[in-house]
């Protein structure tokens, strides 16, 4: 079955109930951060999360596979009768949010790069963007960095290696030396330049932002983007009369497409609570 089909297949009733799950996906655990920015500010949404470990980093694929794989990924979200997707990834966003979005009816929100408020924030008018390689690459990110700089100097920085060591958490990796290290390669030039605002733009990367603060200091702004996509969420949901009207707490159901005691691990880790991880699909 197609999206198309899967969308067009749901009763009003299954697609428009407000009690149904907003979607949630990314390439591996970044996207929890967003994940956890949701629950907090939307205490009574069911969540439905995938993380899509086994072929992570998405920052080394190419477009046509990351579109694959997130089409196969929210038709498994609208046979679950997710109300709403949520691309909690850079890359994914970058890369296939657009096709996806003439695909099926239901609102999906993505992950775009704060470019916009960082560059109004900045003094010097330097601001970076940390981002993964497919990112630093995608003509629809390079057209909104030249449509939001509004005149300032933007230094668009590749982290190759960081999402890897990210997702090894539960071997300490993201505290390691070699982490820190491999973030003052990256930060210090960026520093030496005049950099004064910086943008994470890549939803793993707010789980080493102590680090990027240690090494950045006072001086340099640290910009992320969970609030905003939530902001956008819940005007999405108000717009559609999605939001849902129960008093009970949501609850969170985990799945990853590499499903091991580690990665249940290293997501209770993430999630600072105890979880069950299942399998996708």
């Amino acid at each position: 079955m197609t999206i198309e089909n899967a969308t067009s297949s749901m009763t009003s009733q299954a697609q428009n109930s407000s009690a149904n799950p907003i979607a949630i996906f990314d390439s591996g655990v970044g996207g929890l951060s967003i994940a956890q920015c949701i629950s907090q500010h939307l205490p009574n949404e069911n969540l439905l999360y995938v993380a899509d470990t086994l072929h992570a980093p998405y920052g080394e694929q190419s477009p046509e596979f990351i579109q694959q794989r997130l089409n196969e990924v929210a038709l498994w979200f609208i046979e679950h009768k997710a109300k709403a997707i949520v691309v909690a990834c850079n890359t994914a966003t970058v890369n296939a949010i657009d096709q996806l979005r003439e695909k099926i009816s239901i609102p999906v929100i993505g992950v775009e790069p704060a470019i916009k408020p960082a560059a109004s924030l900045s003094k010097n008018k330097k601001i970076a963007i940390l981002v993964t390689k497919a990112t630093a690459e995608n003509p629809r990110f390079l057209g909104l960095v030249a449509q939001y700089s509004n005149n300032s100097e933007v230094t668009i920085q590749p982290c190759p290696g960081l999402v890897e060591l990210i997702e090894l958490i539960e071997q300490d990796k993201k505290n390691s030396v070699e982490c820190k290290l491999l973030l003052s390669n990256y930060l210090m030039p960026l520093i030496a330049k005049g950099v004064d605002t910086i943008v994470l733009g890549c939803t793993h990367y707010p789980l080493v932002s102590d680090l990027i603060n240690d090494i950045c200091g006072d001086s340099v702004t640290i910009m992320e983007t969970a609030r905003p996509v939530t902001e956008q969420l819940q005007r999405q949901l108000a717009l559609h009369q999605l939001l849902n009207s129960s008093n009970k707490d949501g609850t969170t159901t985990f799945y990853s497409s590499k499903h091991s005691p580690e990665q249940q691990a290293l997501f209770s880790h993430i999630w600072q609570l105890p979880l069950t991880l299942k399998s996708y699909p």
